[in-house]
C-alpha cells in the first residue's frame, strides 16, 4: 500500500486533543461489506451494502477495487459508461488506471493519487489499465466514492480534479502513532486539496500496531470508517472490525479508532482505514445503474438523454494519454 508516507510522523502538524467537554461518537452499526465484480469482471468490495441511504448521505456507493495482483493479461476495466446527477472520487493504493471520456479528458493515476470527477449533467467515460499493465500483470487496488449532488446541482457541468499523491495535506495523531492523509475537506483544521460540491471530508489513515486515534469531527457531519487493511476496534465500546467492515457512528463531534496491537505479517505497517463523512443533503434519492437524481421522471430523462446521444458520444479515434495526466476508475451498479 504505497500511498504517500513519511520517515518521520513527528515532523508533521500534529492533530488536537479533543477537550474534556468533547462528546464521544457511539457506533451505530458494523458491516462487512460482501464481495462482488464490475465492470470487465476486476473484483470489489461492496463497502455500504446493507447499510441504510439515510446513514451514508452525502455518499450513495463505495467500492473498494482489490487489492489483487493480476497475472500478465489478466487487468480488467470498465466499458464506456455514462453517469449524471453526482460526483465520483477514485483513490489509487497501487497499480495504474487511465480514464477518457466524451469530453476529451482522461489521463492516468498511479499509487496516491485521486481522480475527482462531477458527472453533473452527463457525459461518458472508460476506464482499463493501460496496455504495458495488462502485458505485464500487477498489483491493483483502490476505492471509488459516489457523492450526491444537491437537486440544484445535479446538471452542472462536468469537471475534473486530478489530485496527485504529494497534494495531500498531512498530519499525524499527538503521538505521532498515526499518520493522516486529507484528501478533501477540513480536519483539525487542516483542509485537503479536493475541491467539492457537496460538503464533506476524506481521510486515509494509517495507524501503527497498538495506536489510537481520537479526531475531532464536525458535529454537523456524519461519519463513517471503512477498514482497508489490518484490524482493529472502533468507538469508545472498542466494537472490533477487520479488512472490509464499515462502521457507523452517531452524533457527537470525536471518532476514535484504535489499531489491534497485534497484525497478520502482511499487515505489520499496522492498520488502514479510510475515515469520510459529510453534510447530509436530505432530499429524495432515486438511483438506478449509473445515475443518481431525484426523482423517478429525472431518471426517465435520463436515460432517454443518453440513448439521443446528449450525454456524449464515444471518440471515433481513442486519445493518447501520457504519464502524468489524470484519471479514475469507475462503477455503475448500486
Amino acid at each position: 500500500m504505497p500511498a504517500v508516507t513519511v520517515d518521520d510522523l513527528l515532523v508533521l502538524p500534529r492533530v488536537p486533543v479533543p477537550g474534556e467537554a468533547a462528546v464521544e461518537r457511539k457506533v451505530t452499526s458494523v458491516t462487512a461489506a460482501p464481495s462482488g465484480f464490475e465492470g470487465e469482471g476486476f473484483p470489489v468490495r461492496r463497502a455500504f451494502a446493507g447499510v441504510d441511504l439515510k446513514a451514508l448521505d452525502p455518499f450513495i456507493h463505495m467500492d473498494q477495487m482489490g487489492e489483487v495482483e493480476y497475472a500478465p493479461g489478466e487487468p480488467k476495466g470498465t466499458p464506456w459508461h455514462p453517469h449524471r446527477g453526482f460526483e465520483t472520487v477514485t483513490y489509487l493504493l497501487d497499480g495504474i488506471f487511465r480514464h477518457q471520456d466524451s469530453h476529451g479528458g482522461g489521463g492516468l493515476i498511479s499509487d496516491g493519487d485521486t481522480q475527482w470527477m462531477t458527472a453533473g449533467s452527463g457525459l461518458l467515460h472508460i476506464e482499463a489499465p493501460p496496455e504495458e499493465l495488462v502485458m505485464s500483470g500487477g498489483l491493483f487496488h483502490g476505492f471509488q466514492l459516489w457523492v450526491n449532488l444537491p437537486a440544484k446541482m445535479k446538471m452542472s457541468p462536468p469537471r475534473y480534479q486530478d489530485i496527485r499523491a504529494g497534494q495531500v495535506s498531512l498530519l499525524s495523531s499527538p503521538d505521532g502513532g498515526v499518520l493522516l492523509r486529507v484528501i478533501a475537506g477540513e480536519v483539525a483544521g487542516y483542509s485537503g486539496p479536493g475541491i467539492t460540491h457537496t460538503p464533506i471530508a476524506l481521510v486515509h489513515a494509517t495507524l501503527a500496531p497498538g495506536a489510537q486515534l481520537r479526531l475531532p469531527w464536525r458535529p454537523d457531519f456524519n461519519a463513517l470508517v471503512y477498514t482497508l487493511a489490518g484490524s482493529g476496534s472502533v468507538g469508545a465500546e472498542k466494537r472490533p472490525v477487520k479488512l472490509g467492515d464499515l462502521a457507523v457512528y452517531g452524533a457527537g463531534d470525536v471518532i476514535t479508532v484504535e489499531a489491534d496491537a497485534s497484525q497478520e505479517s502482511r499487515n505489520a505497517a499496522g492498520m488502514d482505514v479510510l475515515i469520510l463523512g459529510g453534510l447530509p443533503i436530505r432530499e429524495p434519492v432515486m438511483a438506478y445503474g449509473p445515475f443518481v437524481m431525484n426523482t423517478k421522471a429525472e431518471l426517465i430523462q435520463a436515460f432517454e438523454d443518453y440513448q439521443a446521444g446528449k450525454l456524449g458520444v464515444i471518440p471515433s479515434e481513442p486519445r493518447r494519454v501520457d504519464v502524468g495526466e489524470g484519471d479514475h476508475p469507475g462503477h455503475d451498479v448500486l
